[in-house]
């Protein structure tokens, strides 16, 4: 049975660095899309991805069980996202952006072509819409999809009441609901 993550946080603090190797291929997926879907410019958030882990190393002696490892880890990515914002303002980045995924599917005796333009068309309809959500709502909806927080959780991660995350999270779906036609 693997080890929960804040076990191995703390393993981590003791000193086991094997515990932090386990911690960082669990969480660096999630958080890498949540800090690329913050920031436009994939150098700056790569820079930043870099330096969230940086400020995690750096905290492990203080660390304490007092949430799930995930609100930690995201309390800290947020705030450093927070710190950059404060510098040179909010962006975002177009979903449209991201590295090419697997190429188009090879036409097979169940490829669609109409399908693949209607996904297509649907994902750029999401990306408009999710570029457009006030940032709260953004960030709301980002931390409880990537990183699978529940509303108490992002509320502690942002240091919002639990009411206005559940409103940000409730807001933002449902104008990414009406944005893909999605009712």
């Amino acid at each position: 049975m693997e080890a929960g993550d804040e076990q191995l946080m703390l393993a981590y603090r003791a000193g086991d660095a094997g515990a932090f190797e386990q911690l960082y291929k669990r969480h660096k997926g999630a958080l890498y899309r949540f800090v690329l879907r913050s920031i436009r410019d994939r150098a700056v958030a790569e820079e930043l991805y870099q330096e969230i882990w940086m400020r995690a190393i750096e905290a492990r002696s203080r660390y304490e069980v007092q949430a799930k490892f995930t609100t930690w880890l995201y309390t800290i990515a947020r705030n450093r996202l927070v710190d950059h914002w404060r510098k040179r303002g909010l962006a975002l980045v177009s979903l449209d952006q991201e590295e090419a995924g697997p190429a188009e599917p090879a036409a097979g005796a169940d490829y669609e072509p109409h399908r693949l333009l209607e996904a297509k068309q649907s994902l750029a309809r999401f990306s408009r819409a999710l570029e457009a959500l006030p940032a709260a709502q953004r960030e709301a909806f980002l931390l409880h999809e990537e990183a699978g927080m529940s509303v108490a959780e992002i509320a502690q991660a942002t240091g919002a009441s639990e009411e206005a995350a559940k409103s940000r999270l409730r807001y933002a779906l449902s104008k990414l609901k009406e944005a893909i036609g999605d009712d």
